[in-house]
């Protein structure tokens, strides 16, 4: 056998020196190690995801063709497969293939193209690529021959998918009648709620059903709210696994006998996700749901020169959550936290923050807003004493105020300190709903659990007690207070009103979240729904027929901010998040 290497890689959109650096220095290292393969992810060269800066930006193109001529002038000894854009050079096709570049010896001796194309989810890849009508020819190298499949060209095998499958073609299949004796899926595949079961059972699949050694390498990094998970792996001819990179980090692998460490996969990353109910079980994805957020805020912080996070504290779950991601991402040294408290924040919010902060030893500071709340106020109402036109009876003003205060004492901080950048706090639930206010807890740098929705985040919570090193760092007081922003006194109680009095119970919201987006569920669905929460809390018809109408009301009235979400990552199966979902704001589905 070959020796081969698995070049688990991470390289940025359109910085073709960077990456073909990174390249070169992994195929040196591969040649210091006698390897006769080394295998790149899907698009390496130029970067992936890349959006349209490939449509505007001719010289990255250039830079990318001279780049592929230079990588290939280090290969004398050595074959390396190199994903990039190729330019089609036809004027009635799209503008570009995506290609894999086989080289040798100083030469491009051969060039895959990928075949079946994505555009769905978090996939465009229509819009700039001409799928490829050739079944690709086999690369061979000491007697061993390879096939080699672009990520998306495994993804449809009739006896795995059966009535699911999208093509009309398995590339697959027909690469096999060419009878290699190895098969190569260079990829570049992010990480999704029950992603990893259905990549494993797959490749495994093909393995054993064409009796042919599988690899697979794929991207391990963050670009836009995309995290890549990496976990390249081999199988065996009878589809056995016989090894599997890192997840979430880049990794180098070398083996001789397609055999090697199987890494570990994040708690219950493997396990199959039956979606035909929603329950409050998230056990199986909280460790891939960690792992995923934590790299992407340590790719996002480094790829774009920044350091240092500060944000509000104010004692609830959001900013805690975050908090504690942050610190296991940056290091504490590099977190800053903010109490703001206003006149109506509880001791024990104050309390519960600065417990926190000490626990994990991060900078913490508290500014008081009182003052600054009534100043803003006074000029507030000399305007609205003056202009005349209608009010809202009721008016949520001083609510966002207190919220928008907050964020520009963040921003100011940010701006004065080198490489800082503000934390968004809000999370799924509240952004579904509009339960955030813009240029308030939504505003921010970066909002790393912007895709996790509220009951998760509890789970998750407890999670991160039981499992980091430093073991409850978060207050148990947090994890066990009704959430709410401490915005508004409810004058029946005199106690600060929390959301689910806004809203409804977070457990009936997300049902509502999970099965909106697994299976298109309207209003009239629900209707007559059985919710998991009604099993230990009985709901009358008539509040369900309220709490269903709040709920896609508010949904319309807040497309608009799902619009101008901060950069996050992307968690579960389906998202609201614009890399993946584009509603327009001028719409109505309610």
């Amino acid at each position: 056998m070959n020796r081969l290497v698995l070049a688990q890689i991470d390289t940025i959109a359109g910085n073709i020196k960077y990456n073909a650096e990174k390249i070169i220095n992994c195929i040196n290292k591969a040649k210091e190690n006698n390897a006769d393969l080394i295998i790149f992810p899907e698009l390496v060269l130029v970067g992936y995801p890349f959006g349209d800066i490939i449509m505007r930006h001719k010289s990255v193109i250039e830079k990318q063709l001279a780049a592929l001529e230079e990588i290939a002038s280090n290969t004398q000894n050595i074959t390396a497969l190199i994903g990039f854009a190729e330019p089609t050079n036809a004027a009635d096709k799209k503008p570009f293939y995506n290609s894999v570049a086989v080289v040798q010896n100083g030469k491009i001796i051969n060039i895959i193209r990928k075949r079946l194309l994505p555009n769905y989810g978090e996939f465009n890849d229509y819009r700039y690529f001409e799928p490829s009508k050739e079944v690709s020819e086999l690369l061979e190298i000491n007697g061993e021959k390879y096939g080699i499949l672009i990520c998306e060209d495994s993804f449809n095998d009739k006896s795995f998918f059966k009535d699911e499958c999208i093509y009309n073609v398995d590339p697959v299949a027909e690469l096999m009648k060419k009878h290699p004796t190895t098969l190569i899926n260079c990829s570049c595949s992010p990480s999704r709620t029950g992603k990893e079961f259905m990549k494993n059972s797959l490749f495994s699949s093909i393995a054993k059903k064409y009796k042919v050694n599988y690899i697979y390498v794929n991207k391990a990094g963050y670009a836009d709210n995309l995290s890549f998970d990496g976990t390249s792996r081999i199988y065996n001819k009878n589809g056995e696994l016989t090894l599997r990179a890192k997840s979430f980090e880049e990794d180098f692998i070398i083996t001789d006998d397609y055999t090697g460490t199987i890494n570990t996969l994040p708690i219950g990353m493997d396990k199959e996700i039956k979606q035909n109910k929603f329950d409050l079980d998230y056990t199986y994805d909280l460790d891939r749901t960690y792992k995923s957020i934590v790299f992407g805020i340590k790719e996002y912080f480094k790829k774009n020169g920044f350091k240092k996070a500060v944000l509000g504290l104010s004692g609830g779950l959001d900013s805690t959550i975050s908090c504690v991601l942050l610190v296991d991402a940056l290091g504490k040294e590099n977190v800053f936290g903010v109490s703001m408290p206003s006149r109506i924040t509880s001791q024990a919010s104050k309390n519960d923050a600065k417990i926190l902060a000490e626990n994990l030893g991060i900078n913490f500071i508290e500014i008081p807003l009182a003052e600054s709340i009534d100043a803003t106020k006074n000029m507030l109402n000399y305007a609205f004493d003056n202009i005349n036109t209608d009010k809202y009876e009721k008016s949520t003003t001083i609510e966002n105020l207190q919220a928008r205060t907050r964020a520009t004492l963040l921003w100011s901080i940010a701006n004065e300190h080198k490489n800082m950048l503000p934390i968004a706090t809000s999370d799924k639930s509240e952004a579904y709903i509009g339960y955030a206010t813009v240029n308030g807890d939504m505003s921010g740098g970066f909002a790393p659990i912007a895709d996790v929705t509220k009951t998760k985040l509890f789970a998750l919570g407890d999670f991160l007690n039981k499992n980091r090193t430093q073991k409850n760092a978060i207050p148990q007081a947090i994890l066990e207070k009704p959430p709410g922003a401490e915005l508004k006194i409810n004058p029946k109680t005199g106690k600060t009103v929390c959301a689910e009095e806004d809203n409804m119970p977070y457990p009936f919201l997300d049902e509502i979240i999970w099965y909106v987006e697994n299976y298109g569920y309207g209003f009239n669905d629900f209707i007559n729904h059985n919710f998991f929460f009604e099993k230990n809390n009985p709901v009358s018809k008539e509040q369900k027929e309220e709490w269903l109408n709040k709920f896609f009301w508010k949904q319309h009235c807040a497309v608009f901010k799902w619009h101008i979400i901060p950069p996050s990552v992307v968690i579960d199966m389906h998202s609201i998040n614009s890399v993946e979902y584009r509603q327009p704001i001028i719409s109505k589905v309610y």
